[in-house]
């Protein structure tokens, strides 16, 4: 039987960033993966035509290049091949009726758009960041923090309570309130589109009960960090990070699926693959997963207190996303000539219909009037298509895992599977609505491929149903709730089993906030 320091269960960035870390510190260690090869949802195909090289599921790495653990690895990482590329508009906003806005990185200029739109709401825009100001050095310092350690505690402390008596901060409440109401004082439609409608992408939406907070964090830390995309393709970072792992004597093996983690008096010894090889593990084991998985399954023979198994079973599951990738025989023909630049920006008829059709989808109903985000990586890397031609990506979130009817009454939705006949109505849609807002779509398109929920959930078990996001994000989902209320932070009822990845803080997306906080607590022991 082989044996390691250290077993890695699932390869995603999170899980290659804390690989990274124990293999820098001489730590042996073993990553088994289920698929072809690392990198879980960081990856790279020729989707649609030879030499158009799309990101399958996520793209832009904005909260990773301005986090920890790409600060402290960058030379390593840039040493095997990994090279950013970024825009001074990381996004902005489209709409329906022809009007346009950008969020540029500087404040100045990000003030004086908001001036353009409406007099007044540059104003509003200082006075909205302002608010957040005294805390934002606490806020982002708790995304590589486990929120029910020791350290974040006095971090909490100064964030909830204002010292001056026994009440709550500013900030508390803010927790609290809903997008909506954070833009309310813009005087603009097109400005309160552009900030709220950004929440769908931390898992909120714009109605919802604590997601406030995340417009003006979402901006700032869009302003801080653009809208990076590694040259070649979103890939290269999984690329760059197992070379790391493997440069540093760390093993990866793929199509490894762990069926079980070993456990006797009560510490973890190893794991076994569903192939039946058993591998041992002297120190620890890691778990890139979710909480029903973790508890129902990998640990489903061993002794996990009966109450955090009810909770892992109560575990939930978010809506899903259809990604659509376009291969385009030229670039987008954007009315705004800085769209050209634009990173992600949201397609909308504005912050009710966006609503509107979150709503229906809520309702497990096709929006009937989907509003989006679009990216054309090819604005920045050129190497990502034919010469002269351009790859775009639109992404449409909270629509439902298995539809059960359409909002607008002219979709047959058969019992709810994304068939391809389904799946090629909603792509109508969808390049319908873009059409409105960029006039060479769907003229331009030469080749397509949609990436639909239950695609997600064959890919990434961590996805459930097809939720990208591996799980819902509400309150009773968030913080000190996630992954469980029985367990606020990343390790789990076995000691030595640690649980990272988008089930956990500080969430989804390619942030490497697990993966360096879980390196963090092994290294310390």
């Amino acid at each position: 039987m082989e044996s390691f320091d250290m077993i890695i269960i699932g390869s995603g960035h999170n899980a290659l960033i804390t690989g990274a870390y124990l293999t820098r510190a001489g730590r042996s260690v073993l990553v088994l993966e289920k698929n072809d090869r690392p990198g879980g949802f960081v990856r790279t195909e020729e989707l649609t035509l030879p030499g158009f090289k799309h990101d399958v599921y996520a793209a832009a790495h904005p909260l990773f290049t301005t986090g920890p653990a790409y600060m402290e690895l960058k030379d390593a990482l840039e040493a095997r091949g990994l090279t950013y590329l970024n825009t001074d508009l990381p996004t902005g906003v489209s709409m329906e009726d022809g009007a346009t806005a950008v969020v540029p990185r500087s404040f100045e200029d990000f003030a004086a758009e908001a001036e353009r739109l409406a007099p007044g709401d540059g104003t509003a825009l200082a006075a909205l960041f302002e608010q957040l100001n005294p805390h934002v050095n606490d806020v982002f310092g708790l995304f590589s923090m486990d929120l029910s350690g020791p350290e974040a505690a006095p971090v909490l402390q100064r964030l909830l309570h204002d010292g001056n008596g026994p009440g709550y901060s500013s900030f508390a409440r803010s927790l609290f309130t809903t997008a909506r109401h954070a833009v309310n004082e813009f005087k603009s439609p097109v400005m309160r589109s552009m900030l709220a409608s950004w929440v769908t992408h931390l898992g909120r939406t714009p109605d919802e009960v604590g997601s406030g907070i995340w417009v003006p964090l979402t901006a700032m830390a869009l302003m801080a960090g653009g809208m990076p995309i590694p040259s070649g393709g979103s890939e290269q970072l999984a690329l760059a990070l197992a070379r790391l792992v493997k440069d540093q004597g760390g093993e990866i093996r793929t199509n490894s699926l762990v069926e079980r983690i070993i456990v006797k008096n009560d510490r973890a010894v190893g794991v076994r693959t569903a192939d039946g090889v058993v591998y041992a593990a002297k120190q620890a084991v890691v778990a890139s997963t979710t909480p029903d998985q973790l508890y129902l399954t990998l640990l489903a023979d061993s002794d996990v207190p009966p109450a955090l198994r009810t909770q892992a079973k109560q575990f939930r599951y978010g809506r899903g996303c259809v990604q659509i990738h376009l291969a385009l025989a030229e670039p987008p023909r954007w009315p705004d000539a800085r769209f050209n630049r634009v990173g992600q920006p949201h397609l909308t008829d504005g912050l009710d219909g966006f609503t509107l059709a979150i709503a229906q989808g809520t309702a497990d109903l096709l929006p009937a009037k989907p509003t989006f985000t679009v990216d054309c990586p090819t604005n920045l890397d050129a190497s990502r298509a034919p010469a002269g031609k351009a790859i775009m990506r639109i992404q449409v979130l909270e629509v439902p895992v298995r539809p059960r009817g359409d909002a607008a009454g002219r979709i047959d939705v058969g019992d709810g599977t994304w068939t391809p006949a389904l799946t090629e109505r909603f792509t109508e849609r969808v390049l319908e609505v873009a059409g409105k807002h960029i006039p060479n779509i769907p003229s331009a398109v030469i080749g397509k491929y949609v990436v639909t929920p239950d695609t997600i959930a064959r890919f990434n078990p961590n996805a459930g149903p097809g939720d990208p996001y591996g799980g819902a994000h509400d309150l009773a989902q968030s913080y000190l709730f996630r992954p469980l209320p029985g367990q606020p932070g990343h390790r789990s009822a076995i000691p030595n089993v640690y649980m990272l990845g988008a089930a956990t803080w500080p969430g989804h997306g390619v942030n490497g906030g697990s993966g360096y906080i879980v390196a963090q607590q092994l290294l310390s022991q």
